[in-house]
């Protein structure tokens, strides 16, 4: 089975992915591919597989992506077929953080295997002021992640659940209602 989350950027989709990950050892986080360098700690392989815009135009004319999208200009994120294929080789769900077509498209693909989730920040101004508390973008960088969750909050009603972000506990509770009532049901 499949999880899909999916939120405008500082909205605490990792935040709960990474407290989903440690309660549910039949789930693994799908490594995405980014052209982006790495913010703060992140590690290749680890978060996210940082390549070259390069290598990733030559991976998409390879054929090797479920999904991909320009998300930013010169920006590309995507999901391979490899990472699906190893994490369901271990028997486990296979869980996706990718950001908001991403989410729409891979529903689209897995269908009734998936469960599409999206994360909704309270305000724009919350998300404003956690993209700043998170030190991690320049503040032009910040705008215009702003600018993009408009945009991307109006498309949460084409996901199957919507949690709203304005507590963290009672998300994680009604994220982990969630995830075992897809699963059970599966």
């Amino acid at each position: 089975m499949i999880l899909i989350f999916s939120a405008p950027s500082g909205a605490g989709k990792s935040t709960l992915i990474n407290f989903l990950l440690t309660q549910r050892r039949d789930l693994e986080f799908s490594i995405s591919a980014t052209t982006r360098r790495p913010r703060g700690e992140e590690e290749h392989g680890k978060e996210y597989y940082f390549i070259t815009n390069s290598e990733f135009e030559q991976l998409i004319r390879d054929d090797q992506f479920v999904e991909w999208q320009q998300v930013y200009s010169g920006t590309y994120y995507g999901t391979l077929k490899s990472e699906i294929e190893r994490i369901e080789s271990a028997g486990h769900h296979v869980v996706f953080d990718v950001d908001v077509e991403g989410g729409i498209n891979l529903k689209r693909i897995f269908g009734d295997n998936a469960r599409s989730i999206f994360v909704a920040p309270p305000s724009v101004a919350e998300l404003r002021k956690r993209l700043v508390n998170r030190a991690t973008d320049a503040p032009e960088k910040i705008e215009e992640r702003v600018a993009k969750a408009t945009s991307e909050m109006e498309k949460a009603q084409f996901f199957d659940t919507v949690i709203v972000n304005d507590n963290l506990e009672k998300a994680k509770i009604e994220l982990m209602n969630e995830v075992t009532t897809f699963l059970t049901e599966a």
